[in-house]
């Protein structure tokens, strides 16, 4: 179901990409925005992050230690993205590990302390998945097990991968608000919100006329994205 907000005019909108481990760039993007706020005024804000803060940069740890926290100068709404999906699901028995070490779960092992080499040549993923258990502290287990998987503002909705064509948005699948591309990406419908998405890196922001993706893809590029919405116009932000 879509977690629905009326917000005031004059609220302004951080809308922060995929993370993927890159702490640096969070805490980059945190001054970033800090200073957006000072230059422009401290009006209402609402900061959302979009999901994927795990897995393929080097400091998953780090990432969630900050997040859970809230690092930013405003209210903040964290949402799911498929690569929390995964660490919770191989942290629970170790399933799903091919497609998770595949995906950058190597690095968020080592960014926990849990030995690699066996799990790098397809061994001990039970032993890994036990020994990840041990590590990641309760208060990271709680930030995961909050995570929305969407929130629909005004004519703004947000989550992670998009949502799949035909189908109301209050009545989505979640395994497509986590994963969905081609038929969402390749759609020219009119979602009957602006859908404001990332999971699909592209060098810069990708605008259509129902979409916007915001993943940049930061622990490549080195290059993590804000996209600021207020008073129903948009602009970026962007780490250096």
């Amino acid at each position: 179901m879509s977690n629905d907000f009326e917000i005031p005019a004059g609220v302004r909108l951080y809308i922060i990409g995929d993370i993927h481990g890159c702490s640096d760039l969070l805490d980059q993007m945190v001054e970033v925005i800090h200073r957006d706020i000072e230059k422009h005024g401290w009006r209402e804000s609402l900061t959302i992050t979009l999901g994927d803060y795990v897995d393929r940069g080097p400091d998953s740890r780090g990432v969630l230690e900050r997040l859970v926290r809230n690092p930013f100068s405003s209210r903040y709404i964290a949402l799911k993205g498929n690569h929390e999906v995964l660490f919770e699901s191989f942290m629970r028995d170790g399933s799903d590990a091919d497609i998770w070490l595949q995906f950058g779960g190597l690095e968020t092992l080592h960014s926990y302390g849990v030995p690699v080499s066996e799990v790098m040549v397809g061994k001990g993923t039970k032993e890994a998945a036990r020994a990840l258990n041990l590590v990641v502290p309760k208060v990271h287990r709680a930030f995961l097990s909050s995570l929305k998987n969407n929130i629909s503002i005004n004519g703004y909705f947000f989550c992670h991968a998009g949502v799949r064509p035909n189908v109301p948005l209050d009545r989505q699948n979640e395994n497509d608000l986590f994963w969905i591309r081609d038929e969402f990406l390749t759609s020219d419908n009119d979602f009957g919100k602006m859908i404001i998405h990332g999971h699909t890196p592209h060098e810069w922001p990708e605008v259509k006329r129902n979409r916007v993706n915001i993943d940049t893809g930061a622990f490549a590029t080195g290059r993590l994205t804000c996209l600021v919405i207020e008073d129903g116009r948009g602009r970026f932000l962007f780490t250096a």
